[in-house]
């Protein structure tokens, strides 16, 4: 595939020696899906268990929705640090479809060095065989457990932020949306990576990008209907699982939202982040020149990836510190 012409070239570079996951969306079916899933797990059963000097990982099982199975989560927590932490509750990404918590080990482990806080991270259920509303469910289960269970886990409640990537940053969206409208946790901050946020396709980045380096349009639409089946694009979607259909973005917590210049999700991003100013919730927004979906985990390396990586902790450690 030729790269696109205003790809980041130390991007451009980096991919000559990144791996890609050899998927096509384009010709997948949903009976594709759990050996495509059944490979990432072996994959990480393989690896030796995650450990990082002065790191505690622990995995928790948290009551799921009511009716529903119970959740794992895995807490990272500084083993010097007591006291009541911050806390970044995070979830991954995958396409709604994909992902494990093991995935973003390292990425969590650089969150609890670089910022001080606690991390727990869920693991919640994927489609299409758990369609909306169970992944945000799960989501906002987890979010509610943490926090009523914030003694034990030793972090504080009133400085909770909600994060996530990709499909994890528009599950993170829709927690917030939920937790506002029930009433529930208290969120102080909204850390959104290249969220997932709008299922109509109808932005001219969702339309651009029919080839892309990771995640075109052809898998934005086989996500999105793992997701929501039939209902994908029309007038019923629940803003709790596509954010950008939320009428109302007032009262929400202050939010730091990035996205690539080269991927699907570039407009629906910088509109989301636009409204939420409008809304009057304080947003920081980062659009990455050269930048692809993904851009900073294939090639972490690069300038523009070590950039993005120091931004979020900067505005986790300016969020989490004046609450």
């Amino acid at each position: 595939m030729p790269l696109h012409p205003n790809i980041d070239p130390e991007l451009a570079e980096g991919l000559r020696h990144a791996f890609l996951p050899p998927v096509d969306f384009a010709r997948m079916s949903p009976a594709d899906l759990p050996g495509l899933r059944r490979q990432m797990g072996a994959a990480f059963a393989a690896m030796p268990p995650f450990a990082a000097p002065g790191l505690s990982v622990e995995d928790r099982m948290a009551p799921g929705p009511d009716g529903d199975p119970d959740i794992r989560v895995r807490v990272y927590r500084p083993e010097e640090r007591r006291g009541p932490l911050p806390c970044l509750y995070w979830m991954h990404g995958g396409g709604m479809i994909l992902g494990l918590v093991e995935m973003d080990d390292a990425r969590m482990a650089g969150y609890v060095r670089d910022v001080g806080c606690a991390v727990v991270s869920v693991e919640y259920r994927l489609a299409p065989e758990h369609p909306h509303p169970a992944p945000v469910e799960d989501c906002y289960a987890g979010l509610v457990w943490a926090v009523k269970n914030a003694e034990e886990l030793g972090i504080d409640p009133e400085r909770v932020a909600v994060g996530g990537a990709s499909a994890g940053g528009g599950l993170a969206a829709g927690t917030v949306l939920m937790a506002r409208d029930r009433g529930g946790p208290a969120v102080a901050f909204q850390l959104l990576s290249s969220p997932m946020l709008d299922d109509r396709g109808t932005t001219p980045s969702s339309r651009e990008f029919a080839e892309a380096v990771a995640w075109n349009r052809a898998a934005n639409v086989f996500g999105w209907t793992a997701l929501l089946g039939d209902s994908v694009g029309t007038a019923g979607v629940s803003p709790y699982a596509a954010p950008a259909r939320a009428a109302d973005l007032s009262g929400l917590p202050p939010a730091y939202i990035e996205v690539g210049e080269l991927e699907v999700f570039r407009d629906e991003c910088a509109d989301y982040a636009l409204r939420l100013v409008r809304a009057g919730v304080s947003t920081e927004f980062h659009m990455y020149p050269g930048a692809f979906h993904g851009f900073d985990a294939f090639v972490p390396d690069a300038a523009l990836s070590r950039r993005a990586a120091d931004g979020r902790v900067a505005g986790l450690r300016r969020a989490l510190t004046r609450v």
